[in-house]
């Protein structure tokens, strides 16, 4: 009998393995050296425009992390930007109506709703989830622009807007402490427990996660609650900020919210997701947004520029060995 012996990697090959790993990483603080040196006259590196940057992509990155679960798990949720939109314009009346208590129900419960009627067409009746939720985003979009009549809902009170969106602990803004949040609770709960290493398996190869006793069809129904009742957190979040509800809110945050979360490393076609890097890929791009406009170049320059630098991260990004 011969005995076979296996092939030893070699140190380079190691190394540029580690590299392609960290990618994001690596990229974000490129293109936040090449800001900062390119823009040190024009105010990028003042602490007041980069908690801009934090407020104006925490939204993004509140749904990037549920995003995450929802492509590690072989699926995909188009129906979030819409749903931000419904969210806040439901929050915002409830307010209206009976207190910020009942804004706080009134927003959870509308992802909620919007969650099972996604995962039961999704998992029971067999529909894609690509055309379930397109399908949601504009029944989504269509219900809030009815209720609110096409009108902004303003909210009067004063507490909800400080605690979600709108206020400052000391230095540090409310949206950036939700991030934070929303983010350890997902690194957690996708790394270091039982459903997280379920959502994996699924979304990795669903019929042997099957044959292994896990039950996909529930896995999926979860994902798809949990990514609603992050976009209907993200709703509250922009009608605390911005003092309203509106139909507007949330749109085509989807592609945004897709991109963070494929940016920092989430496949997809399942089986591999990194909440830290979705973040960290929300982050990005709103870094270069901000870069952008601060470079002085038209929108539609913008536009091609953020594109292009985006497809590169990612292609060297999901090219991983």
């Amino acid at each position: 009998m011969t005995e076979t012996t296996a092939k030893p990697i070699s140190p380079r090959r190691s190394i540029f393995a580690g590299w392609r790993q960290n990618i994001i990483y690596l990229g974000f603080v490129v293109i936040f050296i090449f800001f900062a040196i390119t823009l040190h006259d024009k105010g990028f590196l003042e602490t007041t425009n980069l908690l801009n940057i934090v407020r104006q992509t925490a939204v993004i990155a509140v749904m990037a992390v549920a995003m995450t679960f929802v492509l590690s798990g072989g699926e995909i949720d188009l129906s979030v930007g819409a749903l931000a939109g419904l969210a806040s314009v439901v929050t915002a009346m409830s307010i209206d109506a009976g207190g910020p208590w009942l804004g706080i129900a009134g927003g959870l419960a509308t992802g909620l709703v919007v969650g099972l009627i996604n995962g039961f067409i999704t998992t029971r009746v067999g529909i894609p989830s690509f055309l379930t939720t397109l399908a949601m985003m504009g029944i989504a979009n269509g219900v809030a622009m009815w209720v609110s009549d096409t009108r902004s809902v303003p909210i009067v009170d004063r507490a909800f807007p400080y605690f979600f969106g709108g206020g400052d602990l000391g230095p540090i803004p409310s949206l950036l402490i939700w991030m934070l949040i929303v983010g350890a609770i997902g690194h957690v709960a996708l790394r270091r427990t039982t459903f997280g290493r379920r959502v994996l398996a699924t979304g990795g190869n669903e019929i042997a996660a099957r044959f292994s006793g896990i039950d996909t069809r529930s896995i999926k129904m979860r994902i798809l609650i949990v990514s609603s009742v992050a976009a209907a957190l993200a709703g509250m979040l922009y009608a605390g900020r911005l003092h309203s509800g509106r139909f507007q809110f949330g749109e085509g945050d989807e592609l945004s919210v897709i991109a963070a979360a494929v940016l920092g490393g989430t496949s997809l076609f399942g089986g591999k997701g990194t909440v830290v890097g979705s973040i960290v890929g929300a982050l990005m791009i709103g870094l270069i947004n901000n870069g952008l406009i601060l470079m002085g170049l038209e929108f539609s320059q913008q536009l091609i520029a953020r594109g292009v630098i985006i497809i590169l991260a990612v292609a060297i990004s999901q090219n991983r060995r």
